[in-house]
């Protein structure tokens, strides 16, 4: 099973911290945060990734190169499968979708991600359940635990009702690790986006699936999201090395 990984932005909220380092080449732990992710898939079997590339682009595709090369132990990325598209830097996720579908063979189901956000969630149960839905679109929805501002509350009349915060709150957001069908690619007009355009329409016709998964999920965004997951590293257990034969999370058992 193919895996599409979105890799071509610019990470302008990390720059002072990574200067022209691609987001997905920093570092956590030694190793590129794109590494994580691709470790993450490899640990369920998934080891063809297409890397959809942009800004940095000859970085990204260096970098394992010359891992293939030199630095390679038994099983670690040493048998992995990349092919890479330049898919340029300011084109939207849905494009960069499309670009990838032709090096996705045949496959029924693709998987897709964006290069910068980390998670335990236990992929063969999520990939389960999809199967079974015959739904178009799953990815898991996630409560922004990693975010420190709080939620307004207000009424009618701009009344305060009340203010949270934002990781307690009743709230959702896409957390990415999408699951595909592969005709989900014959949704795709040529300027549409993924989420803002090609979603609202799948899910009139109730064709998207959320799975709320309340385990950990972390993304890269700022350079404090950087230092907290290098302190879990530094801890000896970072959660989304499931690699490390520790068992994973399950899911609520809820969907929306």
């Amino acid at each position: 099973m193919k895996v599409i990984l979105f890799c071509g932005g610019q990470g302008l909220r990390l720059r002072d911290h990574s200067g022209s380092i691609p987001k997905p080449m920093v570092e956590i732990g030694g190793r590129p945060i794109l590494w994580n992710i691709m470790n993450y898939y490899a640990h369920f079997g998934h080891r063809e990734f297409v890397l959809c590339l942009g800004y940095g682009a000859e970085t990204i595709r260096d970098y394992f190169e010359q891992r293939r090369h030199t630095d390679c132990q038994p099983g670690d990325s040493d048998d992995w499968q990349i092919s890479y598209v330049d898919t340029g830097v300011e084109t939207s996720i849905g494009q960069r979708l499309l670009a990838a579908g032709p090096h996705t063979g045949n496959d029924d189901i693709i998987l897709a991600n964006y290069g910068d956000v980390l998670t335990n969630a236990p992929l063969p149960e999520l990939l389960e359940r999809f199967r079974q839905s015959g739904k178009m679109v799953a990815f898991i929805a996630v409560r922004p635990r990693a975010y420190t501002f709080h939620l307004v509350r207000l009424n009618a009349e701009e009344h305060v009702q009340r203010v949270e915060e934002v990781s307690t709150a009743d709230l959702w957001i896409n957390g990415g690790y999408f699951m595909l069908r592969r005709q989900l690619l014959d949704e795709i007009g040529q300027f549409d986006d993924l989420v803002p355009d090609v979603l609202p329409r799948l899910i009139k016709r109730d064709e998207v699936l959320g799975y709320r998964y309340e385990g950990f999920w972390m993304p890269m965004d700022t350079v404090r999201d950087w230092q907290n997951l290098e302190g879990l590293v530094a801890s000896g257990s970072p959660p989304w090395a499931v690699w490390q034969d520790r068992p994973t999370a399950t899911l609520t058992g809820d969907r929306e």
